[in-house]
């Protein structure tokens, strides 16, 4: 259990000094942060026509009311969390790549959730907004981040669970 710590600390450590460059924020960060926006655009316009996406802001084109997705609410930090715990913890690379997919899958498909609640929430009211971004979502992508490895690792083989129990 200290070796899986020990390696959660240094994976995330690394992850976020690299999430950090200039190069990583250029290349993938801020791509990321587009996609994620226009993908939040294109699930509101399924029910709202004047919604619309401009780099990292979701906008209504009707009230004017936008949202810009930043660093911490793109859903990376919480992936990179993720990613290092499946990393660090004792498995075979085909199941860490199988926890990997799956599990960002889960916690972008919960921050495009987020990001289009309070999308409304914002137009709605500000400081159930504030309240909700502050608050109540940094808590739940982090609890799914803990669920999904969780569920991760109960899928995993039990050590010596191949070897018959020796009756004394």
């Amino acid at each position: 259990m200290v070796r899986f710590f020990l390696w959660f600390l240094v994976l995330q450590a690394a992850l976020f000094g690299l999430e950090l460059t200039p190069w990583a924020q250029q290349w993938f960060v801020v791509p990321w942060t587009n996609t994620l926006a226009a993908i939040s655009a294109g699930i509101v316009q399924l029910f709202d026509a004047h919604v619309v996406a401009h780099g990292k802001v979701l906008q209504s084109a009707s009230n004017g009311f936008a949202v810009s997705i930043e660093a911490g609410c793109n859903g990376i930090e919480a992936t990179i969390v993720l990613v290092a715990a499946i990393l660090a913890f004792p498995a075979s690379w085909k199941r860490k790549l199988a926890g990997l997919g799956i599990g960002i899958v889960a916690v972008q498909g919960l921050n495009i959730v987020r990001v289009i609640s309070l999308f409304y929430l914002g137009q709605w009211n500000f400081s159930v907004f504030e309240w909700a971004h502050l608050y109540v979502w940094q808590a739940l992508i982090m609890l799914d981040v803990l669920v999904v490895w969780l569920l991760w690792v109960r899928t995993l083989p039990q050590p010596n669970a191949d070897l018959p129990a020796v009756v004394a």
